[in-house]
């Protein structure tokens, strides 16, 4: 008991829009040390600009099946469409196109697993319509949920595709699957390991934790179940935030077999923020046309990427590596693409329909924004 509270104590201590209306161009690209490293045959992927495409998207909402009902905007009365109609264009080379039948035999006896909040949840949603009309017709499109972890199985390929949920990485009382209970996070920012035994087979990982670290948070020092646990306030997650990434970043180090596993983390998905947590009509409602400018740069989780990308140059020392599908700036643009008021209707959460108050601003319509971010991760895996 002594030692929790001693511990405890001591862990207190410029785009711009091209002549024509359908570019938005990306030149003042900010550079750092993992982003120089995210390219294909040395191209920077995420150094480009949106293009206007009318061969996009590449699915349709209504005739997903595997889309869900959190991310279907056009279903709870969004009109416009032109939103899934943009796509991202390198300025150096060209991402390639997405090929469903090429991913599944890349996937084949193989198992790819998104982890995270409901962002890679939204990644994850987005991956499955994309890859629906490649599944062979005997297909059992069935999710299964076991604890955490949502899959599809594809029989004829051997590959499953999931999704577990698990906010912050580490254990929190936010963990319950579909949790949407009171705003009060409790974290064990050193315990993974209730997590990780159902990732350590995985041949494919995809990270990503940051919209649940919110300033105001509980660590918990010990279990759950302790009465010696030690709860600590604190009015700062980015300490939490960097001792929990360590604590993900040495469970790959002594658990992920490195001669199999494939590695990606999701940069934080940028934020319009406004007078209440989701945002604000001065964000992203009635937004139809991404943005000449990032308006949202300046809230960007400037200190938080930092840490993110400085425990995968860490990991890399090590011989671990991990890919960062840097999406945060390129798609802080796409405020035209946000559920806005889109959105099913959570009353315990307070939220009514249509409200233009309580827009959603974190989260994207599918077709969307997402499925760019899965053509990043597509290059990447069918990269010889």
């Amino acid at each position: 008991m002594v030692a929790l509270i001693m511990f405890a104590t001591a862990i207190a201590s410029l785009i711009q829009f091209d002549k024509t209306v359908n570019v938005v161009s990306l030149d003042n690209h900010i550079f750092s040390k993992v982003q120089q490293n995210s390219t294909q045959n040395g191209c920077d992927l995420y150094f480009g600009k949106w293009i206007y495409d009318t061969s996009y998207p590449l699915y349709t909402e209504e005739n997903c099946s595997l889309i869900g009902d959190t991310f279907t905007c056009a279903k709870y009365g969004r009109k416009d469409s032109k939103y899934k109609n943009w796509r991202w264009q390198p300025h150096q080379c060209d991402l390639p196109r997405f090929n469903g039948t090429t991913l599944l035999e890349k996937l084949r006896n193989k198992k790819l697993i998104f982890v995270g909040d409901s962002l890679i949840r939204n990644q994850w949603r987005s991956l499955m319509c994309l890859i629906e009309p490649y599944l062979p017709p005997t297909t059992n499109k069935t999710l299964v949920l076991e604890e955490n972890l949502k899959k599809l199985y594809v029989e004829d390929y051997n590959a499953t595709i999931g999704f577990y949920w698990s906010p912050f990485l580490v254990e929190s009382n936010h963990d319950n699957k579909g949790f949407h209970g009171p705003r009060v996070h409790i974290v064990r920012i050193n315990s993974i390991v209730k997590h990780g035994r159902h990732w350590s087979d995985a041949d494919i990982l995809i990270f990503d934790t940051f919209v649940w670290w919110s300033p105001n948070m509980t660590i918990l020092w010990g279990s759950f179940d302790s009465p010696d646990a030690v709860y600590q306030n604190v009015d700062s997650s980015q300490r939490p935030y960097e001792i929990a990434l360590n604590t993900w970043s040495e469970w790959l180090e002594y658990h992920i077999n490195r001669n199999k596993t494939r590695i990606f983390f999701t940069s934080a998905s940028p934020i319009s923020f406004g007078k209440s947590r989701w945002g604000t009509n001065l964000g992203c409602y009635n937004v139809t046309e991404p943005r000449s400018n990032d308006t949202n740069w300046g809230t960007h989780p400037k200190l938080s990427l930092k840490a993110v990308e400085s425990v995968i140059e860490n990991l890399k020392e090590k011989g671990v590596k991990v890919d960062y599908l840097n999406i945060t700036h390129l798609s802080g643009y796409r405020e035209d693409a946000y559920l806005s008021i889109y959105i099913k209707d959570y009353k315990n959460w307070g939220l009514k329909l249509r409200n233009p108050a309580k827009s959603d601003c974190r989260h994207w319509c599918l077709p969307g924004v997402p499925d760019i971010w899965n053509q990043f991760l597509y290059a990447y895996i069918i990269k010889p």
